[in-house]
């Protein structure tokens, strides 16, 4: 299989990180920020369900086989850096936060894994 072009594969991570949006209204949750840039780097989705913040990272592949692999533990690194710079702004004292992953692949309902930086750590 071919590569993505660079635009291609941003084309691709918009559509799956739309998908996820619309997956976490499904399940409940509301979505409070998208593409949320800090110096620290980048949160695709911020949601709240009562008093859960998820700071999600949304992951994209062509096969599914492929997600198992998506995330590793820089990557994760980099979200919990970019989720620490802005929480106070998205949570209350009362909010808990929860470092999230959504996986998509084509034909396939989006994989929420909640609460996966605590889950790496443990």
């Amino acid at each position: 299989m071919a590569r993505l072009s660079r635009a291609e594969a941003e084309k691709q991570g918009r559509r799956a990180e739309t998908l996820a949006a619309w997956y976490l209204r499904l399940k409940g949750w509301r979505i409070l920020a998208t593409r949320v840039k800090t110096p620290r780097g980048e949160i695709d989705l911020i949601a709240k369900r009562g008093k859960t913040v998820a700071f999600v990272e949304v992951k994209h592949r062509q096969i599914a086989a492929n997600l198992d692999h998506a995330l590793d533990k820089r990557r994760l690194q980099r979200v919990v850096a970019a989720t620490e710079s802005v929480a106070h702004i998205y949570a209350s004292d009362q909010d808990s936060i929860s470092i999230d992953a959504i996986l998509v692949a084509p034909g396939r309902w989006p994989r929420h894994l909640a609460n996966i930086w605590h889950d790496q750590m443990g």
